[in-house]
């Protein structure tokens, strides 16, 4: 599991082009909603280190947080093979985002 948001890297093509189970996270590093999540969400993190895990910073005119559609932080979007199946935001608790792993990980 990462614990930093970087900095957009990743463009819409490379996202829509993953294989496999791979989790978003939308936010910021200063976010008091984002350090809340981040307990609950290495709970739920658990057992699926398979995941792909990608911490994004966003803010206003990143492309890839509006290709999206993320207005509240953290958004954690959950895909499968470059498909979205399931969005959870500003979880609080490790069930919320269980539930989004079960979606997209078998494990």
């Amino acid at each position: 599991m990462k614990t930093r948001y970087i900095p957009e890297t990743l463009q819409r093509a490379e996202v829509d082009a993953m294989q496999g189970a791979v989790l978003l996270e939308f936010g910021a590093n200063w976010c008091g909603h984002c350090m809340a999540a981040q307990a609950p969400l290495a709970d739920a993190f658990a057992g699926h280190e398979d995941v792909a895990h990608y911490k994004v910073e966003d803010g206003p005119g990143r492309p890839l947080g509006r290709s999206f559609r993320v207005k509240l932080w953290p958004t954690l979007i959950f895909l499968r093979d470059g498909e979205e199946v399931a969005r959870v935001v500003r979880p609080l608790k490790a069930g919320d985002i269980s539930a989004g792993f079960t979606q997209i990980d078998p494990h």
